[in-house]
């Protein structure tokens, strides 16, 4: 059996974990990979701040309380997290969008959303 082709990043490069504490992604293997049945695209590796987990809650999305039957530990200002590229851009255009880790953000994300726009909130390492 022939390798897989690598998953690449939104600048075309291996996609890099995005975080294993909390343990993210779709999958919940730490990266921000998608599959046919991920319908929210969980492709953005962000890095969530008060602002932005406070306007998630108001848009009926809670991602603060931790809910121990998804094994889900609430998320904190901080902490890295595989979101749909949806909220992100709508994050984005309510001016509370979270920096994004192109590293580890799935190249799919180019499909809803420019590279300059996600360079504009890129995390320096």
């Amino acid at each position: 059996m022939k390798n897989a082709k690598p998953t690449l990043n939104v600048l075309g490069k291996p996609l890099e974990n995005c975080s294993c504490d909390p343990m993210t992604g779709y999958l919940r293997d730490g990266f921000c990979n998608t599959t046919p049945d991920d319908f929210g695209t969980h492709v953005v590796c962000a890095v969530v701040t008060k602002a932005f987990l406070e306007y998630s809650l108001s848009r009926g999305n809670n991602l603060i309380t931790p809910v121990p039957q998804w094994n889900f530990p609430g998320l904190k200002p901080g902490d890295k997290w595989c979101l749909c590229v949806s909220r992100w851009k709508e994050a984005e255009k309510a001016n509370v969008a979270p920096l994004v880790n192109l590293n580890a953000t799935h190249e799919l994300a180019l499909e809803f959303v420019a590279l300059d726009l996600l360079k504009q909130y890129a995390v320096t390492t």
